[in-house]
């Protein structure tokens, strides 16, 4: 009878330190789970603050300004202008 409440005692002691340890495994991998999903926040933040910014750089207003200004590039007169034709397909 002792001898079978030390193996009753010992599979007790065994099921209770797994579950502290699935518990611990658990909320270690909720942390990172925590960390991750702020990333991905942070990183979807600076994906739209590069989009915003790519869209101010790529303005018309502004490339034709530099051009003018840095590149000293002038749009040629109208009757400098030809249009080509689409080729039929």
């Amino acid at each position: 009878m002792a001898r079978l409440n030390l193996i009753l005692l010992a599979v007790l002691v065994a099921c209770a330190l797994s579950v502290v340890t699935s518990q611990h495994k658990a909320r270690k991998l909720y942390v990172e789970l925590q960390k991750e999903q702020e990333l991905s926040k942070q990183l979807a933040i600076e994906w739209g603050q590069l989009q915003l910014e790519q869209s101010t750089w790529a303005m018309h207003a502004r490339i034709e300004k530099i051009a003018s200004g840095q590149l000293m590039m002038r749009a040629p007169p109208p009757s400098r202008v030809q249009m080509v034709p689409e080729p039929p397909q």
